[in-house]
């Protein structure tokens, strides 16, 4: 007996006018990014501004420790490293009541190494039996060019996408993916911002793959988008975009879901150290779906298409009906 009837509940077609819409949720998408921003950069507290940056980006030192089978008062540790001047003391638990993660920062000009060691001495003296699972120890001038280069490789990675779609489409569809890959940049910063998720290299990683999914929603669009250019020759460019739009819309949303379920799983059963990284890339596939039909598209629309080599004009956003 086959089940394949009981999963299949999306629709094979849909008739949305999604062009009816692109002008209210263009607005709201302007509005959004611009929130972003503010709250990415304020207030601008280098080097991350607005951000809660990891230890990456603004340097210090990471501990994992254990007492196990005792669990760990993370009040007391707490407590004993503000005594000892060390500075941005974090104290988190690990899921297992023993286990326990702590971040602090050095005082300027003090010795990394010595300050280190005085915490792992006071630690012990602090928690009694204690074991140092890990120590990772990034200096201020290593956590300046590690944002540096993670800045640079987000830079590099929406240009390269640019010259990408340029080269297999035309400009006015890289223009349209680049502004979409720029809305879902700054969206996620904004995200990242209110949540105060922990900014470190991991997000970095999130951000360029939500830039590689979203840049793959967008290129399936757009080719169905050409295929229909040239198949409905006549019919006027806003309609165009709904059908390509409502043609993809069922495989986007099935290959949205195969993603969720797996980060949300990560996010669930991957600890702390993954939890951030899951949510950046669930609100990435989200916004990026979202970006490929009110973003990408409707910047074509305004921009104007060829069709058979010739320039059809940019039509005005109003309600159109799929056929």
């Amino acid at each position: 007996m086959s089940f394949w009837p009981l999963i299949k509940v999306l629709p094979v077609r849909t008739h949305f006018r999604f062009v009816r819409l692109a002008r209210v949720f263009a607005t709201l998408s302007v509005l959004a990014i611009i929130g972003s921003l503010f709250l990415t950069l304020y207030p601008f507290k280098p080097p991350c501004g607005g951000l809660a940056c990891g230890i990456d980006f603004k340097g210090g030192t990471v501990m994992e420790i254990s007492t196990a089978p005792t669990p760990i008062d993370t009040g007391k540790v707490r407590a004993a490293l503000e005594g000892l001047g060390v500075t941005d003391v974090t104290v988190q638990g690990l899921g297992a009541p023993s286990s326990a993660m702590v971040r602090f920062q050095a005082p300027g000009g003090a010795d990394i190494s010595a300050t280190v060691t005085r915490v792992q001495g006071k630690l012990t003296q602090t928690l009694g039996k204690v074991r140092f699972v890990s120590t990772d120890v990034v200096g201020p001038k290593v956590s300046g060019e590690l944002l540096t280069s993670g800045l640079m490789g987000l830079g590099f990675a929406i240009l390269a996408m640019l010259l990408y779609i340029w080269f297999r489409f035309e400009l006015q569809f890289g223009l349209g993916a680049v502004a979409a890959l720029f809305h879902d940049v700054f969206l996620t910063f904004g995200m990242i911002a209110v949540l105060r998720i922990e900014f470190d290299l991991r997000s970095v990683a999130a951000i360029l793959t939500i830039i590689g999914y979203s840049m793959n929603d967008t290129v399936v669009v757009f080719d169905r988008f050409r295929e229909n250019l040239r198949k409905y020759k006549s019919m006027p460019l806003g309609e165009v975009i709904d059908m390509s739009i409502n043609e993809m819309l069922t495989r986007t949303i099935i290959t949205s879901l195969t993603a969720v379920l797996a980060l949300v799983a990560l996010a669930l059963f991957g600890g702390p150290t993954l939890y951030g990284l899951s949510v950046i890339m669930l609100f990435g596939i989200a916004i990026g779906t979202y970006s490929s039909i009110y973003i990408a598209a409707p910047v074509i629309m305004l921009w104007g298409v060829k069709r058979g080599g010739v320039d059809e004009p940019a039509e005005p956003l109003k309600p159109q009906t799929v056929r």
